[in-house]
């Protein structure tokens, strides 16, 4: 059973529509732009109030290739061990700005710097576009300096099914795999076709409509079936090690546990935790409450364990 502050955090956004005027839930057209632009807003307004960035941490600006950028570094950290970010938002929102929140946390839990980007969104830019400015950052990483093995991928929500699409590009072309890849609440079936699309459709925070919306956006006139939009319908061998969390009342629950499960088939080394009563990418809410706090624990352990060059090393010898 949740906790009662996770219970409690639900409550209030489930019913955050009282606290403004007038008392109901906006019906939005998610295929108009003008509700997308207000949404980008919302996003970046709703990072404001989330909170501060850690006094240890700094931001500093990169640009790679045209697309902005930020590291986001502990005090005194050397950038020999990355976490290459990929921000959600439904292919059609997010920033380093609406994020930088959020990874300040994984960055302040591992003390391991985090690279974060803006990638081309739609509706103005619709698929490759996304897909390839992942690829472009991630190889502008590496020539940097840092080696692929120093390197882990997290992404939430849209960024995380990125982040698992971006690995099947990687591997596809011949690139050097990151050593792992952590995905909070990923979107890996931009079909939409998961039965918890409709049994958890009124239990899930995201408002009505959103997916499907976005997939057209996102996918345009290209088949959402292709494995770089949606990684569900890929071939899966070769990845690395995965680390998956999902709420179990949100409404991608099964594009997580599906991809999973077909990656552990695969034969790969995934983990796969479920919030049983919980919301989508919950673990970012840590330290709000307990659940949360644990999945940020083992995420940051498992981001850890994986730069250990020692890990890497003993890897590699099997």
């Amino acid at each position: 059973m949740p906790s009662l502050r996770s219970r409690f955090l639900m409550l209030i956004m489930k019913n955050r529509h009282l606290l403004r005027f007038p008392f109901k839930r906006e019906n939005i057209d998610w295929n108009a732009r003008e509700s997308i632009l207000r949404f980008r807003e919302q996003c970046e307004d709703g990072a404001r109030r989330f909170g501060k960035i850690p006094a240890e941490i700094e931001i500093m600006p990169a640009a790679i290739d045209g697309l902005s950028a930020e590291w986001i570094m502990p005090f005194q950290a050397t950038k020999d061990k990355v976490i290459f970010f990929v921000h959600g938002g439904g292919y059609v929102s997010g920033s380093c700005s609406d994020h930088r929140i959020h990874v300040s946390k994984f960055v302040k839990g591992t003390g391991i710097g985090a690279l974060l980007f803006d990638y081309r969104l739609a509706p103005e830019n619709t698929f490759p576009a996304a897909l390839d400015d992942s690829v472009k950052a991630y190889q502008w990483l590496l020539g940097q300096g840092v080696l692929s093995h120093h390197i882990v991928f997290a992404g939430d929500s849209a960024g995380g099914g990125l982040c698992l699409a971006t690995l099947l590009a990687l591997r596809d072309q011949g690139i050097p795999l990151p050593a792992a890849a952590v995905a909070l609440s990923p979107w890996t079936d931009l079909k939409c076709t998961g039965e918890s699309y409709r049994s958890n459709a009124g239990k899930c925070l995201s408002p009505d409509g959103t997916w499907t919306a976005f997939s057209k956006h996102y996918v345009g006139e290209h088949d959402a079936g292709l494995p770089w939009i949606s990684p569900l319908y890929g071939e899966l061998q070769d990845l690395p090690p995965l680390l998956i969390y999902v709420g179990g009342d949100e409404i991608l629950y099964d594009d997580a546990v599906h991809f999973a499960e077909k990656a552990k088939d695969s034969g790969v080394d995934v983990t796969l935790r479920v919030g049983e009563g919980l919301f989508h990418c919950y673990p970012v809410c840590a330290p709000f409450f307990p659940e949360a706090t644990q999945a940020m624990k083992e995420i940051c352990e498992f981001i850890e364990k994986h730069l250990a060059a020692e890990n890497y090393l003993r890897n590699k010898a099997k």
